[in-house]
């Protein structure tokens, strides 16, 4: 199934009196991108949270957000960490002194301030914290990647009414290459008259005039090719794999052969079929960059 690049999952998990909870959000990228954030006595089981992730994902840019919560309850005792207040007050007075005001570091701005009270934290087992981060993050992966299934699903769908389209066109145009050809030929034995009529010109450069233009105005290999791209295009979009990068380079040769069929051609009517083709091709390449 094609999967967006887009998306996002949440999950939580109650333990011990303690939730902890996670944040999974994506967007299309070249490749894979995961920054991760835990809780600083969790810093050690970054390079976890991200093995996870590329197990899940092959694609995008990921934000993966660890936090946790504990219960109101908890026991713990509040610490004053008096050298950091002392410090605090010590440089409000310094700073005092600079400006020449004269205003003291109240109670409750002190108070405020990070660090001069906080809670001692309880040794982690960051064994028991690294199967339950492990755990949760899976679970809000397989809600990101349910979200870009079905995201993917609509991309799919849009893809394949736009191939269908470009199909239609390029089976108009093929219908027209018989009167195209005609009209070709009769140009080109009006221009083999005009060779002739110069007796400076030999045999050899007639015939090589002759068949340049019979491959400038040959566009049975370019029609073929396009074809075949198209279908191919189709085959990748039932693929169960990740197809963005060969999509996005295969819509490159679809261009290069709409437009080589363009400056073949040169008649008005099939001008304005191609035009819709690039139209269609354009918004199909916008769409592959978010396939991954």
């Amino acid at each position: 199934m094609i999967r967006s690049m887009t998306g996002f999952g949440k999950a939580a998990c109650d333990v011990n009196g303690r939730t902890v909870s996670v944040e999974v959000s994506s967007v299309n990228h070249r490749y894979l991108d995961c920054s991760a954030r835990v809780p600083m006595a969790w810093v050690a089981l970054e390079p976890v949270v991200k093995q996870v992730v590329r197990e899940h994902l092959s694609r995008g840019k990921v934000n993966v957000t660890v936090n946790r919560k504990r219960a109101q309850t908890t026991g713990q005792a509040v610490r004053l960490d008096r050298e950091l207040a002392r410090q605090y007050v010590d440089a409000s007075k310094e700073l005092g002194q600079l400006l020449g005001a004269c205003e003291p570091l109240s109670l409750s701005v002190l108070a405020q301030m990070d660090g001069v009270f906080f809670q001692e934290e309880e040794d982690e087992d960051l064994e028991t914290a690294k199967e339950l981060v492990t755990a949760v993050v899976g679970e809000a992966l397989k809600k990101l990647d349910a979200m870009r299934a079905q995201e993917g699903q609509a991309l799919a769908d849009d893809l394949r009414l736009r191939l269908s389209h470009m199909r239609t066109v390029l089976a108009s145009i093929e219908e027209r290459l018989p009167a195209l050809n005609e009209r070709y030929e009769t140009r080109l034995r009006t221009r083999i008259e005009e060779l002739k009529s110069d007796l400076s010109l030999t045999e050899e450069r007639i015939a090589l005039e002759v068949a340049l233009m019979a491959e400038k105005g040959d566009v049975t290999e370019e029609v073929v090719r396009l074809r075949t791209h198209l279908d191919h295009a189709e085959e990748l979009l039932s693929s169960g794999e990740a197809v963005g990068r060969r999509l996005d380079f295969l819509a490159q040769e679809i261009q290069r052969e709409v437009n080589t069929l363009g400056v073949k051609t040169r008649d008005a009517d099939v001008a304005k079929e191609i035009l819709g083709m690039k139209a269609e091709l354009e918004k199909i390449r916008e769409q592959v960059q978010n396939i991954e």
